[in-house]
C-alpha cells in the first residue's frame, strides 16, 4: 500500500511532492520521504512516522528544486524506519519503488562482489544499486533503468532520477500501478490518481512493461527494449469533492453515507422491474453467448472475494443449472486447477490493480476464458485487460475498509446473474421479484442510517472497550458476517 509521487515543471518540486503524499496517507504507510534536485544538488529527506513530520523537516529545509520524486512506505524487506524509508540513493542514482523484487538476494549477492555496500534492508535499495551500476557504464538513465529491470523478477512501479540530470524523471511499471499527468510544461507521477487531482485532469495510465521518460512538459513511452510506444492520454475522472472528508470525521464514515447514492449510480439505467429487465452494456455479451454459461468463476480478494460469495448465495436459486465458484485470487493463481467449458470469469477489484487478481485475469484468458471487470477505477490495469465488463460508479473509496463498493459489487454482480437468467428463460415474475429488490435498496440502507445510527454509536461505544469480537451467520449471512469482521480488523490494525 505504498505511494509514488514524482514533479517536474516550473513548480516548487517540496510543495507538489508533499501535498502529493498527503493525499496517499489513506493507503496507509509506517515512514515517508522525498528527493528533489537542483543541477547536481540534491535533497533528500526522510522520517519515520507521519507525512506531518516529515513535512515539519521539509519547512526547515526550503529549496527552490523543481523536480523531485516522493515516497510514503508501508514495510515488506526491512523494519519501518528512516534507513528503510525511500527515497534511496546508490551512487548517482535516486529511486522510489512499490512491489517485490524476489530475486533481490541474488542480485545483492552480484553486487556486493562489485564492492556496492548498503545501507537498508530493502529490495529497492538492491534495485537502485542495480540502476546504478549499468548507469556507470552506459551513461544514459533510461537505457540503466530497463537494463535493470530486464534482470529483475517481481512486481514494481518505480520513479528513478540522477544527479547527473536534473531535466528527466525514468518511471516504469510491472504488476503495480503507476499514473503520469500530463500539465503544461509540467509533468506529475503518482501510484494513485487522486494525488493528481488539482493539479492535472489529462493523464497517462502506463502498461506492464511500459518505461517512460519525462522530461518538462514532455513525456515519452518505450518497452524494455526501447521501442517506442504509444502515449494516450486519457482524462482523469475524478474530482476533488469526492477525496475530501465533506464535514465526515473520516473517510470511512462517510461512505458509509454514500451508500444509498452510489448504489443507484450503480444500478441507474441498468434494472427496470416494470420490464423485469436487466442490462449491463459494457459486458459484450449476446443472448445467445449468455444462454450458454455452464459455469460462472468469481475472482477476487478481501473485501472483493467476500462479495463475490454474498452474490453466490443471491443468484445460486436464479442458475440452478449453472455452477459458481467463489475463488480468492491469491490462492487460485498459485493452484493447479481446471476450468469447465463454458465457463465465463467475474473478475473483482475495488481498485482494478489488486496484483493477485490480476494475476489470474492473465492466466484465465491465457486458458481461453471470458473475463468480465467489475471495477470501480476506470481505466485500471483490470479495466483495460478483461473482455467486457461493469464499472461501479461510486466515486473514490478512500477509506481501507471498503463499504460502497462492496454493497454495489454485489448489485453489479447480481445484474449479471438475472441477465444469465433472462437468456435462459427465467420466469418474468421472478426476474421482477429480484429487480424490485435491487431497486428498493438504496432507500432501505438510508432508512437503516438515518433511524438507527444514534443506537448504532452507542452499541460501538458498549463494545469498544472489547478486545475480541465473533461475528456470526449462516447461509446468506454468512458472508455478511466476513465481511463485518473484516471491517473491523482493518482499521484496528
Amino acid at each position: 500500500m505504498c505511494g509514488i509521487v514524482g514533479y517536474i515543471g516550473s513548480k516548487s518540486a517540496q510543495e507538489v511532492l508533499i501535498s502529493g503524499l498527503k493525499q496517499l496517507e489513506y493507503r496507509g504507510y509506517d515512514s515517508a520521504g522525498i528527493v528533489t534536485l537542483n543541477g547536481k544538488k540534491a535533497t533528500l529527506l526522510r522520517e519515520k512516522g507521519k507525512v506531518a513530520k516529515l513535512e515539519a523537516k521539509i519547512n526547515t529545509h526550503k529549496v527552490s528544486d523543481q523536480v523531485g520524486i516522493g515516497h510514503t512506505r508501508w514495510a515488506t524487506h526491512g523494519e519501518p524506519s528512516k534507513r528503510n524509508a525511500h527515497p534511496h540513493q546508490v551512487g548517482d542514482i535516486y529511486l522510489v519503488h512499490n512491489g517485490i523484487i524476489e530475486n533481490y538476494l541474488e542480485l545483492k549477492s552480484m553486487l556486493i562482489k562489485h564492492e556496492y555496500d548498503f545501507k537498508s534492508d530493502t529490495d529497492t535499495e538492491v534495485l537502485a544499486a542495480l540502476i546504478d551500476f549499468i548507469y556507470q557504464d552506459k551513461g544514459d538513465l533510461l537505457e540503466a533503468v530497463s537494463g535493470a529491470l530486464r534482470m529483475v523478477v517481481g512486481a514494481y512501479g518505480i520513479a528513478v532520477m540522477s544527479d547527473r540530470d536534473d531535466e528527466q524523471i525514468v518511471v516504469a511499471r510491472k504488476g503495480s500501478p503507476l499514473i503520469v499527468g500530463v500539465g503544461d510544461d509540467e509533468i506529475y507521477i503518482a501510484s494513485d490518481a487522486s494525488a493528481l487531482i488539482g493539479y492535472t485532469d489529462k493523464v497517462v495510465y502506463l502498461k506492464d512493461g511500459e518505461i517512460g521518460k519525462c522530461i518538462r512538459g514532455q513525456f515519452v513511452l518505450f518497452d524494455l527494449d526501447a521501442r517506442p510506444a504509444t502515449v494516450k492520454v486519457e482524462k482523469l475522472e475524478l474530482d476533488l469533492k469526492s477525496i475530501q472528508k465533506q464535514g465526515f470525521d473520516h473517510f470511512l464514515l462517510k461512505e458509509i453515507h454514500e451508500q444509498p447514492d452510489s448504489l443507484r449510480s450503480t444500478l441507474s439505467g441498468r434494472v427496470d422491474s416494470s420490464k423485469g429487465h436487466a442490462k449491463l452494456g459494457g459486458i459484450n455479451m449476446d443472448t445467445a453467448q449468455l444462454k450458454d454459461i455452464k459455469n460462472i468463476i468469481i475472482v477476487g480478494c478481501g473485501t472483493a472475494y467476500f462479495a463475490g460469495m454474498q452474490t453466490k448465495y443471491i443468484i445460486e436459486g436464479l442458475l440452478p443449472d449453472v455452477s459458481i465458484q467463489n475463488e480468492y485470487a491469491s490462492e487460485l493463481r498459485y493452484r493447479s486447477f481446471s476450468v469447465p467449458e463454458n465457463s465465463v470469469a467475474l473478475i473483482v477489484s475495488q481498485s482494478g490493480e489488486t496484483a493477485d487478481t490480476l494475476a489470474c485475469l492473465q492466466e484465465l484468458k491465457r486458458r481461453g476464458v471470458r473475463c468480465l471487470g467489475v471495477v470501480n477505477a476506470v481505466g485500471s490495469t483490470i479495466a483495460r485487460e478483461v473482455d467486457g465488463g461493469v464499472y461501479l460508479h461510486v466515486g473514490a473509496e478512500i477509506s481501507v475498509a471498503s463499504t460502497k463498493a462492496f454493497t454495489s459489487q454485489v448489485a453489479a454482480m447480481v445484474i449479471f446473474g438475472l441477465m444469465v437468467a433472462q437468456a435462459k428463460g427465467a420466469g418474468a415474475k421472478q426476474l421482477q421479484d429480484y429487480i424490485k429488490e435491487l431497486e428498493i435498496l438504496p432507500d432501505e440502507i438510508a432508512k437503516v442510517i438515518e433511524n438507527q445510527e444514534s443506537n448504532i454509536k452507542k452499541l460501538a461505544k458498549k463494545y469498544s472497550r472489547y478486545d475480541h469480537a465473533l461475528y456470526i451467520g449462516r447461509d446468506s449471512l454468512y458472508p455478511t458476517a466476513l465481511e463485518g469482521a473484516l471491517k473491523i480488523k482493518e482499521p484496528d490494525r
